[in-house]
């Protein structure tokens, strides 16, 4: 019986231990689940030797233990993961209400250098793999939210710049992730949006009811007329 007891207290004291540790580790966790596909979104991209843009699928992960979204997409044979936490979502959903009163009353200016980050700039991180080597690269770049006319009409916009490589796996060497754009028409905007808004990840993870997404017709270009 008292060697009984002592293994249920060494259990509970270990169990005890395992949720601080967690707490510790997960300060902003929200559910422990591992990361999961909340849905997939639509962006553009630029293309080499080409001016016209090139979409391509978007899958948004979860991360509910960190509170994270990741946006894992294919750039130039490269396989990227963005980050986004919860005031980088937020900061995002902001400025595509900007960018699309903006729009409705033609405010949209046509210079990019002037429209790039016309609604703030914030810190990211991001990861990515190339096919020639296996290993996985950091960095810690800024994303500019702004917007640029395209084609036949304008897109809101995230930029991401350049920045050095953090984990020092090719050591010796200078290098950065790439600089490169993401394009979105306000339908696609507004999808990513919605896969940003915190009460619909958290009603994917089970935790609380949020608003539903609802679906929409995306456009490949939005008609813009200045006056």
């Amino acid at each position: 019986m008292k060697k009984t007891l002592l293994i249920l207290a060494a259990a509970f004291a270990c169990f005890s231990c395992t949720g601080i540790d967690m707490a510790t580790r997960y300060p902003n966790m929200v559910a422990d689940l591992d990361p999961f596909s909340v849905g997939t979104a639509n962006a553009s991209f630029d293309q080499l030797f080409s001016s016209k843009l090139k979409t391509q699928n978007v899958n948004v992960i979860f991360y509910p233990r960190e509170n994270i979204v990741a946006l894992e997409f294919r750039h130039e044979l490269v396989r990227y993961r963005q980050f986004w936490n919860q005031s980088a979502r937020q900061r995002f959903a902001e400025a595509l209400t900007k960018y699309k009163d903006d729009f409705d009353n033609e405010r949209l200016v046509t210079k990019f250098n002037k429209s790039r980050s016309a609604y703030g700039r914030l810190q990211g991180k991001v990861e990515w793999e190339t096919f020639k080597y296996t290993s996985t690269y950091k960095a810690s770049p800024a994303f500019e939210l702004g917007y640029r006319f395209k084609g036949k009409g304008p897109y809101f916009t995230v930029l991401q710049r350049s920045a050095k490589e953090e984990t020092g796996i090719m050591s010796g060497s200078n290098l950065e992730s790439k600089q490169f754009v993401m394009y979105y028409t306000r339908a696609q905007g507004d999808k990513m949006a919605q896969f940003f808004d915190q009460n619909f990840l958290l009603e994917k993870a089970g935790v609380s009811v949020g608003g539903k997404p609802s679906a929409s017709d995306e456009p490949d270009v939005d008609e813009y007329r200045a006056k």
